[in-house]
């Protein structure tokens, strides 16, 4: 009796986040604690090198399974809010509302193009090379990550089986606010961010018809949206009743207008009371900050008061995360996917599975620790003195926007030892670390004025792979309480739609919190420098192969 007494004094929000290769739910309470939380596993398709595909039925099946589960914790009738956040992937369904295939082999359940496809490389350069004005605000070049590549893509490879039959066209977290609400409502985040939506201008004819994509201008926008909302906002009646029975959760909850993940995590940290803690930003405004989300890729999300165009950095996006201020977004294509590809690839690799299962470790706590071993002496980062990683293996997202570029790593000897392979571990996250700093200096360049990190995602759980953020960067780096800041920042806008909070600021304040801070070895500071110094180096002399091979 005394548990249903409580639980009518607080309030609960549900966050579900769809990531790169799971769905995640949790229930969250007013004060931004977890209290339940679950993951389900969905799939993709790689059918072609750099070609990725998923299923919105399947997606939406696993939303459902952890929906359920984390349910349980808590009487439904308690969840006053429901949360969508997902990756930035286009999802096809005919007129019907029925998957479309976006390959060419017709399986019509592969629906969705994944964020990190990039089969539209073709397009993107055409796309990049009319100058148009909306790239300005992408930082002056469009990513083959955002939608207009692909949907152009799709029009010009599968234009009978795909193009003339589709209906619509999601932004993944759209789809799940359509799917839960049954309203066609677009996000102002998704919109802006990756379909060149201005939020006070609207659309751009000019732009879809330079393209090639005069399509949407003659149906008004009705495929890809033309209701938009800020991100919080209820939607439509809340559930409906088919969705709240896949959900497990009432008829009619409030459903909030969703959030791109990165944003979500964004949302969920930023935000958060540092008072008492000596922070350098603890007496600056909020754009002070940095929220850095780490997972299979990074995203480095700052906000100013102003406008502020950063080359090679998307933005700046008004509204886009957090209302009233202006949102600028580096990234990097392959963080927690390229450590893994690193390990997971080296001839060590069985000898570290091995040892790491008999300690009862994971392979990257055992690494740390073996690290550890071998330094002695010497500041840990230093064994990297002769190993040296350029990170894009995917590409250079920010600030360079140059999908063309490729990983190195200089440094390698015939040894394959378990030595070996921590060092090169070492040196990638070091690689990952000199990435963020080279976004933050260029951001900084063009006008923001950062002095602190705030760290989320699974990555930030790797005690060196933060301690090198904040040596590499020279800034503290602020821990979120709760590790898994991108379902709280879901719960936040679903704590929004609810009406429980007057405003999404609001919510975000009272529901975001910090936890552990990580302070730089000031002493290291000159090795990281001329660590610097190289990193740098290395592009430059991938460009300059680049042009002696290209050369007549």
């Amino acid at each position: 009796m005394m548990q249903n007494k409580t639980q009518e004094a607080i309030g609960y929000y549900m966050g579900i986040d769809v990531g790169t290769a799971s769905v995640r739910a949790a229930v969250v309470d007013q004060f931004g604690t977890v209290v339940a939380q679950a993951e389900e596993p969905i799939q993709i398709w790689e059918p072609l090198p750099g070609v990725f595909e998923q299923s919105s039925d399947n997606i939406w099946a696993a939303c459902c399974k952890v929906a359920k589960e984390v349910g349980q914790r808590v009487d439904g009738k308690h969840i006053h809010g429901l949360g969508f956040d997902a990756t930035c992937s286009l999802v096809v369904l005919d007129k019907q509302f029925h998957p479309l295939a976006v390959n060419c082999e017709g399986e019509s359940h592969r629906n969705v193009i994944m964020w990190m496809d990039h089969r539209a490389s073709r397009q993107v350069d055409r796309i990049n090379r009319t100058k148009h004005g909306v790239l300005s605000f992408v930082g002056g070049v469009m990513s083959v990550e955002m939608q207009p590549p692909k949907l152009l893509w799709l029009k010009e490879n599968l234009r009978e089986s795909c193009w003339n039959k589709a209906g619509h066209f999601f932004d993944l977290p759209d789809f799940l606010s359509w799917k839960a609400t049954g309203f066609l409502t677009r996000s102002l985040c998704t919109l802006v961010c990756k379909w060149t939506y201005s939020s006070s201008h609207g659309w751009d004819n000019s732009f879809w018809e330079l393209i090639g994509l005069e399509d949407f201008v003659m149906d008004n926008y009705t495929k890809i949206g033309n209701q938009v909302l800020s991100p919080g906002a209820p939607v439509g009646n809340g559930l409906t009743a088919d969705a709240a029975k896949d959900l497990g959760l009432p008829e009619g909850t409030a459903v909030a207008v969703s959030l791109i993940d990165a944003h979500a995590g964004g949302l969920g940290v930023i935000g958060a009371d540092v008072k008492g803690h000596n922070l350098p930003c603890e007496n600056q405004l909020i754009t002070s900050r940095l929220a850095l989300i780490c997972g299979t890729s990074s995203c480095h999300m700052g906000i100013s008061e102003n406008p502020v165009f950063v080359p090679g950095v998307w933005g700046p996006y008004y509204s886009a995360m957090v209302p009233g201020f202006w949102l600028n977004e580096g990234g990097q294509s392959a963080t927690g996917k390229l450590i893994e590809h690193v390990v997971h690839g080296h001839a060590a690799y069985p000898e570290l599975q091995s040892k790491a299962r008999a300690s009862g470790q994971s392979i990257y706590t055992y690494l740390n620790s073996h690290l550890d071993q071998i330094k002695k002496s010497l500041p840990l980062g230093f064994l990297t003195v002769d190993l040296h990683v350029w990170p894009d293996f995917h590409g250079n997202r920010s600030p360079l926007a140059d999908l063309t570029l490729k990983g190195m790593v200089v440094g390698l000897t015939l040894s394959q030892s378990l030595d070996d392979l921590a060092v090169y571990y070492l040196a990638t996250i070091q690689g990952i670390a000199l990435g963020t700093r080279h976004i933050l200096e260029t951001m900084q360049a063009a006008g923001h004025r950062i002095t602190t990190l705030f760290l989320c995602g699974g990555l930030s759980k790797n005690s060196l792979f933060v301690q090198m953020h904040a040596d590499i960067t020279g800034m503290p780096v602020v821990h979120s309480r709760e590790v898994e800041s991108v379902l709280v920042g879901a719960a936040v806008l679903g704590a929004c739609a609810s009406g429980d909070f007057t405003s999404l600021k609001e919510a975000m304040e009272r529901m975001g919190r910090i936890g552990k801070v990580v302070w730089p070895n000031q002493e290291d500071r000159r090795f990281y420098d001329k660590k610097y110094q190289v990193f740098l180096k290395l592009a430059e002399h991938q460009r300059e192969y680049k042009a002696i091979m290209h050369s007549s």
